[in-house]
């Protein structure tokens, strides 16, 4: 989506080199806006002395420039390429990274022949509630319709976002592992163990976008992992989980202890 509007003066901007006059400075499209073009003067290009601009740049280079000032009137913008650093310069390529994968995403949601005024009014919404469209698409990813119930967004609108987002978006998970011993002296006391294990995996509790694993070690250990969006709800899940197991095996008498391990994982 580009936007129709025009810059703000400190703002950050994505664009492509279109015309490189060595002696003056460059001319730079900027790729989020419809029809703007901005100009880099050879002193904003670089930092101390440049002998050649084509040294620093060249047509077709995407750089990510720092808007000084607009002038709608006589449609000049006036770029710098040496006041960004390296860090924002990171930064704004992958936020413009995903927001061009967002785009994608609407296509794929809602087809590619969708009207200007729908792509509005559901990106409105996404950006009301998340500041961005990737933002909502990833948290609908996550947790699926009940991330977007607070939008303004129908019933329909809201399974297509949901459906494309679980098919296309590749969402960071964090994995934290924990073990528990379980120990029960009844004579029954593998049954104790299985009731305790099943309580660990949840009994079909768990939330959706968690998963939870329990397998066996070796006696009387067992290793529970847990994998979710964030470190408070894996951590919570995990405790919860061990929780659940050791209060089975407490209540026939048993023993039982708990310690634990911690990685991420993006998947």
């Amino acid at each position: 989506m580009k936007f129709s509007g025009w810059p703000e003066p400190g703002e950050l901007a994505v664009g492509e080199v279109d015309d490189v006059n060595e002696d003056r400075g460059v001319y730079v499209d900027l790729d989020e806006y419809e029809d703007k073009r901005g100009f880099v003067h050879i002193s904003e290009v670089a930092s101390g002395w440049i002998k050649n601009v084509r040294d620093h740049v060249s047509e077709g280079q995407t750089v990510v420039v720092k808007v000084l000032d607009v002038n709608e009137s006589s449609r000049q913008i006036n770029l710098s390429i040496k006041d960004v650093n390296d860090h924002q310069r990171k930064e704004k390529i992958q936020e413009w990274k995903n927001a061009q994968k967002a785009d994608n995403w609407m296509e794929l949601a809602f087809g590619e022949d969708m009207d200007d005024e729908q792509y509005s009014a559901i990106a409105n919404a996404l950006l009301a509630e998340f500041g961005s469209l990737y933002d909502g698409f990833e948290q609908a990813a996550i947790h699926g319709h009940e991330a977007l119930e607070d939008t303004d967004l129908d019933e329909d609108e809201i399974d297509a976002i949901v459906e494309t987002a679980r098919d296309n978006v590749s969402v960071p998970y964090v994995t934290v592992t924990g073990y528990v011993d379980l120990t029960c002296p009844e004579s029954d006391g593998v049954e104790c163990i299985k009731e305790a294990l099943q309580a660990a995996e949840g009994n079909g509790e768990v939330p959706e976008e968690v998963d939870l694993e329990v397998t066996y070690v070796g006696s009387p250990e067992y290793r529970i992992r847990v994998q979710a969006p964030d470190y408070k709800q894996a951590e919570s899940q995990l405790e919860e989980s061990a929780d659940r197991a050791r209060a089975v095996v407490d209540g026939h008498g048993g023993t039982t202890g708990f310690h634990r391990e911690r990685n991420v994982e993006d998947e």
